[in-house]
């Protein structure tokens, strides 16, 4: 007998081709309608799936056609900051509700969905993208941007995107129109504003000027005043300088007259003072006029010697009525008149010191005072300044507002309106159907490994020796029978109906899911519409 031999009861590690065809042998009819089943289902649903259409409007920004050296512009705000205001503007869900009213939209779903649905998927189907070129420091300047919209129809997704384009155009102009117009309407206002106060600070400055030149007058008159008493002072102190030189000599005169005995006195002694004092007079006539003080007190004391003289010529020198001692009679009386001269002088010195002062304090005054008047002037001035300032920036707006309703400023002008689209912009049925493919080969392999994994039964003697680790003594085949034949026929009848229905639960599932589903559509196309 023979010894059976030995059985390896490790079994060879990893996936052998031998393996995989044994499991496709067993198992292809489950990877078959796995396969079958989700290919069937991708390609309902690349079937069902609505034709998107998509329509594109072009606007140009036109650059403006007078140089901003000439005319400024009101509106200085950047293009790109313009666009997205007016795309803001327009993407409103009252304008969005407009559009939709007029154009019927979404007919089939108004009064069903509310209009605020209605109003965001129109958002998310009007695209705004910006064109632009690069400059040479670098930064991107745009000169067009694009109105795109995506639709079922091919009529009416042109018809919203010109739409669109209309608006930006539109609002375009209205908002720099008006923008300029209340510019200017702004600047008329605070021009008026600033006139009335220039008028206001011209009357009050008017009414200062007229009380400067008063002023003004009363100063040149305080000026010359001062001046002529300065000088009136200046000749007091020399007069007083004068009389106390005077005053001295006399003294000196009057006590030498007083030590002289009376004998040794000459009897022509007036006579040779009057000469003395003619001789002072005729020198202080060369100096000054007869009106001059020291003038008028020499004269008045050669008239009263004079007179001396001539009553001493008439009695004789050796008369009774001669006084004892006429030298120092005559120094008394010269010395009370000059003392007398002294105190007159010095009360004229002080009253002249007062007006001084008074006219002094007036003049000190004055640059104060002049500052108070200048101030209107300077607030006149300030005024004016801003009022011009003002006159040519309303002057500039105005220019501004003509250029802008001349249409001769930067401006929106559509350059290639939408046309309705020949063909479908999605879906992509075909790369969906390859996807597809890939995911129902990627299922059916999944399906095949998985019911390999699940399935405990042996299949083969090999699989029972290495379960058991006995050795084998014979094989005995399968022996088919009437029953199990039937059994056969009636279960593959199960599977096949089992997997056409199946197959037919897909397709409709997807037909349902898909049909009409624009979503699928947005959510699969490249760029997403």
């Amino acid at each position: 007998m023979k010894q059976p031999l030995e059985y390896e009861s490790d079994a060879p590690s990893g996936v052998s081709a031998d393996l995989v065809l044994d499991a496709w042998r067993r198992r292809k009819w489950i990877g078959i309608i796995v396969f079958a089943a989700v290919l069937a289902a991708a390609v309902a649903t690349a079937l069902s799936l609505p034709n998107l259409y998509r329509a594109s409007a072009t606007v140009l920004v036109e650059r403006p056609r007078i140089s901003e050296a000439f005319v400024r512009q009101s509106v200085t705000a950047e293009l790109e900051t313009r666009i997205q205001t007016i795309h803001r503007e327009i993407m409103s869900r009252t304008r969005l509700s407009e559009v939709i009213s007029r154009l019927g939209l979404y007919a089939e779903q108004r009064g069903v969905v509310p209009m605020d649905a209605l109003v965001e998927r129109l958002r998310r189907e009007a695209q705004l993208s910006l064109q632009g070129v690069e400059q040479s420091t670098g930064r991107t300047e745009t000169i067009a941007f694009t109105l795109s919209y995506s639709g079922r129809d091919p009529e009416m997704v042109a018809r919203v995107a010109n739409t669109l384009a209309a608006f930006y155009v539109e609002s375009n102009s209205q908002n720099r129109e008006r923008q300029a117009t209340e510019t200017a309407e702004f600047l008329q206002t605070q021009l008026a504003d600033v006139k009335r106060e220039l008028d206001q600070q011209e009357q009050r400055a008017n009414a200062f000027k007229a009380q400067r030149a008063t002023e003004l007058q009363r100063v040149e008159v305080s000026l010359t005043a001062l001046e002529r008493l300065n000088t009136q002072l200046r000749l007091n102190n020399e007069s007083q300088l004068r009389a106390l030189e005077r005053r001295e000599r006399i003294e000196l005169q009057l006590a030498a007259a007083e030590s002289t005995p009376q004998a040794d006195l000459h009897p022509d002694a007036p006579a040779a003072q009057l000469a003395k004092l003619k001789d002072q007079l005729t020198e202080l006539r060369r100096q000054y006029s007869d009106r001059y003080p020291e003038v008028v007190r020499v004269q008045s004391q050669v008239a009263a010697l004079e007179a001396q003289v001539a009553a001493g010529g008439t009695n004789g020198p050796t008369s009774a009525a001669m006084p004892p001692n006429p030298s120092a009679n005559f120094a008394k009386q010269a010395l009370a008149n000059v003392s007398a001269e002294l105190k007159a002088l010095k009360d004229e010195e002080a009253s002249l010191r007062n007006q001084v002062s008074a006219y002094e304090a007036r003049v000190d005054n004055s640059p104060k005072r002049q500052e108070e008047l200048d101030q209107p002037s300077r607030d006149y001035d300030a005024v004016n300044e801003r009022y011009q300032a003002l006159v040519k920036r309303s002057e500039d707006a105005r220019l501004a507002e003509n250029l802008e309703r001349g249409k001769n400023t930067e401006q929106f002008r559509i350059l290639d309106p939408a046309i309705p689209p020949l063909y479908a912009a999605a879906p992509n049925r075909l790369s969906l159907v390859l996807m597809g493919f890939v995911a129902a080969f990627a299922f059916g392999v999944a399906a095949i490994v998985a019911a390999e994994k699940l399935d405990t039964t042996f299949h083969t003697a090999e699989d029972v020796q290495a379960f058991t680790n006995l050795p084998m003594l014979a094989r005995i085949r399968l022996i088919p029978t009437a029953a199990r034949a039937r059994r056969s026929r009636v279960q593959f009848a199960l599977v096949t109906a089992a997997a056409i229905l199946a197959l037919a639960f897909m397709v409709a599932g997807s037909y349902y899911v898909a049909g009409g589903n624009e979503q699928i559509v947005r959510l699969t196309a490249r760029p997403a519409l």
